[in-house]
């Protein structure tokens, strides 16, 4: 199919439909901007100063302060000066330098290390009891409750009686806080604020974290009366069936219907059904609010399907008008579908909420709905009606959509112009050439930081040419990462970059694997960072776990070596023969190999046989694969594929015939 050249304001994010963000345009395309030329008398003059840095570093360490402050003098210039005045600055801090901090942030404002020196600067005023000062320099935004209890020290400190009332959010947690704290709370105690009702919400917060040894702690603050609630509510997480004992828990009282929700709920992680039937015993017993009426039902009827009873859970939420949360409805939805029950499927969608109900998801199923039961119009609207509205958007479902109209996907490129004075800017700014600098030393962790702590604080224009930059310095997932935060999704040379284009046109060539799949597969599993490490162990950019490179590897007439995985036309090669592998296994299917690469083949024939005598069509199996992310990885590939064509001058299909008329 060939791509629609027509613009069009929507975007790709996890299937999602966001609005493009309008930036100011200049005269110059970044695309066309070169690199700065290279100098022959620049490098040799920043090599000389990376010496002159690792000595004065050196200087610094061994306390040779005459030899430092001259190393020093000659790096006015080099962009990380500033780590080695913190350095010197955080040494001192305890004589209470006030003039040489204060001159810190007039120099380095708003960077990462002017904020790491409040966090030090502000522990040492609270160290030195300089309570006036610590309120001068604390700043609301700091999210280190340490800090935030150190805080409300310092208002006390200096009159401010009002600091009490902002005790309690700190002290009504899960976790145990910050020895900092205990001053504060300790006079917030003392003045009678630790009510026994707010003793009460952190126990039961503290139990259901797990925390049972707190629990016991703060169960010895409740009054004498109260202690037994909280006993028997202790005994009731720990051992849920003990409200099978129906008379233990008659009294009515806020505290007992606590005890009651909270061990229906902790059952029904057990066994759903279970729950439900004492729940109804239970309602029927206490007056329970309408809110807490829903959410236990909520949370039952969650557990059901986890557990498989998708005709209780059914009933239940049937029965339960209120019941329309979208995170229940959508499990319902898929079972229906996948069960291909398409009445059922229409009526959860009338009970989903309008915001979701209007997602391009949603107004998909409900066109493939309508023509599955022959309705011919739905407030006014046809199937075709409806497809047409959502085909335009570059997703998995416009592009799903886009297929069932005929019409060509529509692909909105908008490369960001900017003038070469705004480019010089960003360029140039201080966190930038920090980032710059820690990359050319090899000292990337710390590149990263730099990279991220600007680019996160800049507006959008200056945001999307930082995604540039870090493009153009190899920094391809850094690129993709700060163009998604910034919401900038219309860039798809950033955030679609082609890289590695020889060693992907290799594999291809050497197995019977699309290079539009590899391409996808990479930018899906790295986003092209070539030593990516999964928290399961997968490495590279095709993130293959070892033992399934080395077994492919063998297969093949490879040598193998675990080192092999970061290099990216080793990992490439790999990645490209496991895929043609689960592409064999699945007679040349691209959705069950997409699937069988994220979740591994043997569940994808397992969600195969699920139903045995029951044949899905393709858009039915892929919308109701149980796992949430190979669901949404599923998705990705197919949609990044059509982008990676688009994104290289092919033309392609969405899904061949062959898959769409096949059942799964």
């Amino acid at each position: 199919m060939r791509f629609s050249k027509i613009l069009w304001p929507l975007s790709l994010s996890a299937s999602v439909l966001i609005g493009s963000m309008t930036l100011t345009i200049a005269s110059t395309a970044f695309a066309a901007t070169p690199a700065p030329a290279k100098q022959t008398s620049k490098p040799d003059a920043r090599q000389l100063e990376r010496q002159k840095y690792n000595q004065a570093q050196k200087a610094l360490n061994a306390k040779n302060t005459a030899e430092y402050r001259q190393l020093a003098k000659q790096l006015q210039n080099y962009p990380l000066l500033p780590y080695l005045e913190y350095q010197e600055l955080s040494e001192r801090l305890i004589g209470l330098p006030r003039k040489d901090v204060d001159a810190f942030y007039t120099r380095y404002p708003d960077s990462f290390l002017a904020e790491r020196l409040t966090h030090r600067w502000l522990r040492t005023l609270a160290l030195r009891e300089q309570w006036t000062d610590y309120r001068h320099y604390y700043d609301a935004r700091l999210t280190d409750p340490e800090l935030a209890c150190l805080n409300l020290r310092a208002r006390l400190a200096t009159g401010d009686k009002t600091a009490m009332d902002d005790v309690a959010a700190l002290w009504n947690i899960e976790k145990a806080q910050s020895k900092a704290c205990d001053p504060v709370f300790a006079e917030w105690r003392k003045a009678g604020r630790m009510t026994p009702e707010l003793i009460w919400q952190r126990h039961l917060k503290v139990l259901k974290a797990g925390n049972n040894s707190m629990a016991s702690y703060l169960s010895n603050l409740l009054p004498a009366a109260e202690r037994p609630n909280a006993l028997l509510l202790q005994q009731v997480n720990a051992n849920p069936r003990l409200l099978k004992q129906t008379g233990k828990f008659a009294k009515q009282s806020p505290h007992m219907k606590t005890i009651i929700l909270h061990g229906l709920e902790k059952l029904a992680r057990l066994n759903a059904k279970e729950a439900l039937s004492l729940w109804r015993i239970y309602d029927a017993q206490q007056l329970f609010s309408d809110e807490d009426r829903n959410t236990i039902k909520h949370h039952i009827a969650l557990r059901l399907l986890h557990q498989d009873y998708d005709t209780e859970a059914q009933n239940l939420v049937a029965s339960t008008p209120g019941l329309n949360s979208v995170d229940l409805l959508e499990w319902l939805l898929r079972e229906s579908l996948r069960k291909q029950q398409w009445e059922q499927v229409n009526e959860w969608l009338t009970r989903l909420p309008d915001e979701a109900r209007s997602t391009e998801r949603w107004r998909y199923w409900q066109a493939r709905t309508m023509e599955e039961l022959g309705i011919k119009e739905i407030n006014g609207e046809t199937p075709m009606a409806i497809y047409n509205s959502v085909a335009p958007a570059r997703s998995f479902y416009g592009f799903l959509a886009a297929d069932k109209t005929g019409i060509n996907y529509h692909l909105l490129d908008r490369p960001i112009i900017v003038s070469d004075e705004q480019v010089r800017a960003v360029e140039n700014s201080q966190g930038m050439l920090r980032a710059r600098e820690f990359l050319e030393r090899g000292e990337l962790p710390a590149a990263t930081r730099e990279f991220f702590y600007s680019a996160r604080r800049m507006p959008p224009e200056q945001t999307a040419i930082a995604g540039r930059l870090a493009e153009r310095w190899g920094w391809h997932r850094h690129g993709i990462q700060v163009m998604a935060e910034a919401q900038l999704w219309d860039e798809l040379q950033v955030r679609f970059p082609i890289v590695y284009q020889d060693q992907v046109t290799k594999a291809a060539k050497q197995t019977s694997v699309n290079p539009l799949l590899i391409f996808a597969v990479a930018r899906q599993e790295s986003a092209f960072m070539p030593d990516a490490k999964s928290p399961a162990g997968a490495v590279g950019l095709m993130q293959l776990l070892p033992s399934t490179a080395k077994q492919t590897a063998q297969k093949s007439g490879m040598s193998f070596n675990p080192q092999d995985l970061i290099q990216p036309e080793k990992n490439i090669a790999l990645g490209s023969r496991y895929l043609d592998y689960l592409l064999g296994v699945f007679d040349g299917n691209r959705i069950l190999a997409a699937a069988a690469y994220n979740a591994g083949p043997s569940r994808v024939r397992q969600w195969m046989n699920k139903e045995k005598n029951a044949q899905l069509p393709y858009d039915v199996w892929i919308e109701t694969i149980p796992f949430k992310e190979t669901r949404g990885y599923v998705q990705n590939i197919l949609s990044f594929s059509v982008i990676y064509a688009y994104r290289l001058g092919q033309e392609t299909s969405f899904v061949t015939p062959e898959e769409a008329n096949r059942t799964l």
